[in-house]
């Protein structure tokens, strides 16, 4: 996830994102190395669903949701993306396999994470996984690509390779030189042929009509109604009376669900028994005091002022997502697969 800042959308997007890292640091996540144990480099079948099937928020979406790209649109932009980069370097006489898009898909389909967003929500994973994600979540394909020449990363990039900035004069050799890699202009041609504005990626982009906009606009916009919504007197009643819940099951000190993801999510490679009756007992409670009907609720009519007061912006995001998705589909039906 992105650090925006610790308010609006880095509150919108805890639940999700302690619950990767935890679960990609904390656990030893399995490797697949492109297809070696027979498995697809895509698996389509572990991408997550549009509308969650499953748990409290069985068939529940947040009117937000309707302008963020799903991750299935993701995958078909940058897909088509590097299909064109591959396509415009054997121009230059360069073969290039860049890694396949879709290879390692997020545990919820766009930034509202509304499978955790009020905590975790589905009981019969929790049963099984505690605070953790399922095993196909918990693995990572590598997808191995050879290391470039100067020349093929100008041709790609349209700029040269990094170098790291010197050190200053009297500083210790190897010791540690902090900031970016320093880069140039790539050359004007390479095999006769001029070399791409922005390489072969920024050509990519522009035959998309991909446009370098904020992303996060939108996620942000989700960051505020969710903090908002925690304000929000139904809210504040519906979660003291989950904590009181939990309270009386043992489970004391939890001012909200997020407390308990926090408290649940371990670094063992299986959850402990601990974990997972915390994660039931949380689920349960959220079930009894109806916490994500009420606070879904409250959430929805807030995002739905959202929408009215930015209306002009967010119709222009949506759109620009289809115009690039739609391009996307229209190359890939050129590409043989």
């Amino acid at each position: 996830m992105k650090h925006i800042k610790r308010t609006a959308t880095a509150i919108a997007l805890t639940a999700s994102a302690l619950l990767v890292s935890a679960c990609s640091s904390g656990t030893k996540a399995h490797t697949t190395e492109n297809v070696a144990d027979g498995k697809p480099i895509v698996n389509k079948e572990n991408w997550p669903e549009k509308t969650p099937t499953n748990g409290l928020t069985k068939d529940l979406t947040l009117p937000l949701e309707s302008y963020m790209a799903s991750y299935e649109d993701q995958v078909t932009v940058e897909q088509a993306a590097k299909e064109l980069q591959q396509s415009c370097m054997k121009d230059y006489g360069i073969d290039l396999t860049l890694p396949q898009a879709g290879a390692n898909p997020p545990p919820s389909d766009n930034d509202a994470n509304i499978e955790r967003r009020y905590g975790i929500t589905d009981r019969a994973e929790a049963e099984k996984y505690g605070y953790g994600l399922p095993p196909a979540l918990q693995e990572h394909t590598e997808q191995t690509m050879r290391d470039l020449s100067g020349v093929e990363i100008e041709v790609l990039t349209g700029h040269t390779k990094p170098e790291l900035p010197q050190a200053p004069e009297g500083l210790k050799t190897g010791s540690a030189v902090t900031g970016p890699g320093q880069t140039k202009p790539a050359r004007a041609e390479y095999n006769g042929k001029k070399l791409r504005t922005g390489g072969c990626i920024g050509w990519s982009k522009d035959q998309l009509g991909v446009q370098e906009a904020d992303p996060t606009i939108v996620a942000q916009f989700a960051g505020d109604s969710l903090v908002q919504s925690m304000k929000d007197e139904k809210v504040v009643q519906v979660i003291a009376a989950w904590s009181s819940c939990m309270d009386g099951k043992g489970h004391t000190g939890l001012a909200d669900p997020y407390k308990a993801m926090d408290q649940g999510v371990t670094n063992d490679e299986k959850p402990s028994q601990e974990s997972i009756g915390l994660a039931v007992d949380d689920i349960d409670c959220k079930k009894q005091t109806d916490l994500v009907k009420i606070w879904s609720g409250v959430e929805t009519a807030i995002q739905d002022k959202q929408i009215a007061d930015n209306k002009s912006q967010l119709t222009g995001i949506k759109e620009q997502h289809g115009k690039e998705v739609a391009a996307a589909r229209k190359q890939m039906a050129a590409f043989p697969q």
